[in-house]
């Protein structure tokens, strides 16, 4: 007995609409410690978009799947499979180059876990990267108490807006930067719903006398995704020996180290990938204590379901384009849809 598979995959680095082909595929039963699933969702990532390009620290061997996150229900598992069943849903354990955009899968039980029903779908499918990577910052580089102060720029990215969820779960105040746009009112009002403390402008963070005042504490975390100028503005406002860490670099612009900041303000820069986490804990207690936590916040709707649109796999050019674009689509979140 075999099941058909449709499965999008690429045999050379390139421009994802170029280079992303799809297919059928014959799956068979599965063996031993094998389990067959039915991919339920899986989200296109701006790092499945860089994986596509080549441009990615990790690349997988060649011809692959594309995909690293993603949610499906377990259809058999093989004889020696005792810890997962049918109408299980799971999703991979390490979220790195697993291949999810495609309909079924035939893997090792040991490459995916277990997951509540109770998580909807789309939660499912996005709660591996974003919200893991805000997790993991917020707990692991500062010792933070309730009342501290976050500064992040890039607070209106996906998780820039875990961030501020995260915090206010925890009791911790947020500075949020983001660049001024015609609709700056609309979006400070979207954030504060989140729980942000504070929105400021770039500008407007040049400009404040909110931490010299002594109105608001001095961050003692700072998380940089932009990188550039906005990296640096974020470096200025810490207390001293405070940490900075940076995950992302938008602006593709290097953040200035002044010699001060080191010297004379004791500050720590770290840089944080959550792939690279992941590889080195998966199934340790602090990523399975991780998982169960942040899928219960998702469940008692803490943390917020993305901006997202629903597709068919046949429809991935659309999602592949307008992703690795930057038109105003870039804020919603592709999802392939497999449930159809």
């Amino acid at each position: 007995m075999s099941v058909v598979s449709q499965k999008l995959f690429y045999s050379e680095f390139g421009e994802p609409v170029k280079v992303v082909r799809l297919e059928e595929e014959n799956l068979q039963v599965p063996k031993t410690n094998e389990v067959l699933i039915r991919m339920l969702a899986a989200p296109v990532n701006p790092a499945d978009i860089i994986t596509l390009q080549g441009l990615y620290p990790t690349k997988p061997s060649l011809p692959a799947v594309p995909g690293n996150e993603g949610v499906g229900e377990v259809l058999s598992v093989g004889s020696a499979v005792d810890s997962l069943k049918p109408g299980d849903r799971v999703t991979a354990q390490t979220a790195i180059n697993w291949g999810t955009w495609r309909t079924h899968a035939v893997c090792d039980a040991g490459h995916v876990y277990k997951i509540p029903k109770e998580l909807s779908i789309v939660d499912a499918a996005t709660m591996s990267v974003n919200p893991y990577t805000a997790y993991r910052m917020l707990k692991d580089f500062v010792p933070l108490s309730e009342g501290d102060v976050v500064i992040q720029n890039g607070a209106n990215s996906a998780c820039g807006q875990y961030v501020i969820e995260l915090c206010k779960v925890w009791g911790y105040h947020t500075v949020n930067v983001v660049r001024d746009r015609p609709n700056i009112d609309e979006l400070k009002e979207n954030l504060k719903e989140l729980g942000a403390t504070y929105v400021l402008t770039e500008d407007e963070l040049w400009e404040t006398e909110m931490f010299k005042s002594g109105k608001v504490a001095r961050p003692r975390l700072a998380l940089n995704c932009v990188g550039g100028a906005s990296g640096e503005l974020l470096a200025r406002q810490l207390e001293y020996s405070s940490t900075m860490v940076t995950y992302g670099a938008m602006s593709k612009q290097p953040v200035p180290a002044h010699a001060a900041f080191f010297i004379y303000n004791n500050l720590t820069w770290r840089g944080f990938w959550v792939s690279e986490w992941m590889k080195q804990h998966t199934g340790s207690p602090q990523h399975l204590q991780m998982k169960d936590h942040v899928s219960q916040l998702l469940i008692e709707r803490k943390l917020s379901t993305p901006v997202h649109k629903l597709v068919p796999i046949t429809a991935y050019k659309e999602a592949l384009a307008n992703t690795s674009s930057g038109t105003a689509l870039k804020s919603v979140k592709y999802i392939f849809n497999f449930q159809n």
